[in-house]
């Protein structure tokens, strides 16, 4: 299936290429990645307003909803730019609306805690006694330096309640993690009976609608990584000589590659249909989100793999782009959780029909 997207979403998204492609130029993405500092690309996106695409005007955003943040994440990944802190407040603003408008000005950092090598769920080592919140929550995306944290917890009943953290309150501990792919940032969050605000919010239709934006957003950066591995393949082949011919002209590298042209063409459709699910509420979102999920992060690995292949060793080396990418792909693979628990997810939610029926 081919999605066809309106004009003024062919139009924000080649708006946002171009401001990228200015802002987030290879020499700039590789200084952020280096020092680990991705705060100036965080300010321009909040001060030319991308931050507030997704979000409705009413919250302070700039329109639009969970298909144009896909978009937003697709280009982003394209050219592997910073996207931990942009992707810890699109998942915010499910659970905490009142806050988007200062978070998209830039004054206020939140993030949700919620840990991301698994899919989004109850951070059951969290407890709550009388307002105040202790336990550890590992893997959080934006955690490093969010100012508000947004904490799920299993209340007596089994249920998830939310509560709002001061990251900078008394009992509260972030410690940064160190990931290969440096455009995202992890944190592991430890709460000593930290005062907490709570949220009155539906605990559970909150977290449900956490983990879908979790598994369309990364699916969309894995598509948006995928176009660009799929282009320094195909662009290096035609470069690179073997036998005293470019290996482009080969059998097997005109295969790899078209498959790999396959699979970007799929992934599209799937994320953006998925996107769309999730935003206007189809019954079905829940499946549809997580084969985004499962099936293009899956090929998004396959395909770095392949380009890797193409390019030999230079693929490997700090100096070529293609690590970049690679990276990202193979951290979106796992990225709130692998494959395999979305695909559980899908299979419990199709319904069982007789093989004689």
């Amino acid at each position: 299936m081919r999605w066809t997207l309106t004009d003024e979403q062919q139009m924000f998204q080649e708006t946002f290429r171009g401001w990228l492609g200015r802002a987030a130029a290879p020499d700039a993405v590789r200084k952020w990645l280096d020092t680990e500092d991705p705060a100036g690309f965080d300010r321009q996106l909040d001060d030319e307003g991308w931050s507030a695409v997704g979000f409705a005007e009413e919250v302070g955003g700039q329109g639009g909803d969970l298909l144009e943040s896909a978009l937003a994440a697709e280009e982003l990944a394209r050219c592997a730019a910073p996207s931990g802190r942009w992707t810890a407040l699109s998942l915010a603003g499910a659970i905490d609306p009142d806050g988007v408008e200062a978070a998209v000005s830039g004054e206020q950092n939140p993030a949700v805690a919620v840990d991301a090598g698994r899919v989004p769920g109850v951070a059951r080592a969290v407890t709550a006694d009388g307002g105040r919140l202790t336990g550890e929550i590992g893997w959080v995306v934006g955690g490093a330096g969010a100012t508000r944290l947004l904490v799920p917890v299993h209340d007596a009943s089994g249920g998830p309640v939310w509560y709002a953290v001061d990251a900078a309150a008394e009992g509260v501990r972030a410690r940064p993690r160190r990931l290969l792919d440096r455009s995202r940032t992890v944190a592991d969050i430890g709460l000593d009976g930290a005062v907490a605000e709570r949220l009155e919010v539906d605990g559970a239709a909150v977290m449900a609608e956490v983990a879908l934006r979790a598994a369309v957003l990364t699916a969309a950066d894995a598509l948006g990584a995928m176009e660009r591995v799929l282009d320094l393949a195909v662009e290096y082949a035609g470069q690179r000589q073997q036998f005293g011919k470019p290996i482009g002209s080969f059998q097997a590298v005109k295969h790899a590659a078209a498959t790999m042209l396959v699979e970007v063409e799929a992934s599209r459709g799937i994320v953006y249909f998925a996107a769309a699910s999730v935003a206007q509420g189809h019954p079905d979102r829940a499946l549809h989100a997580a084969v985004a999920k499962s099936q293009v992060t899956a090929m998004g690995a396959r395909a770095a793999d392949v380009a890797l292949t193409v390019h030999g060793a230079i693929g490997y080396t700090w100096e070529h782009d293609l690590q970049l990418f690679y990276k990202r792909l193979k951290l979106d693979e796992k990225l709130f959780g692998a494959p395999a628990a979305w695909n559980e997810r899908i299979a419990d939610g199709l319904r069982l029909v007789s093989a004689t029926a």
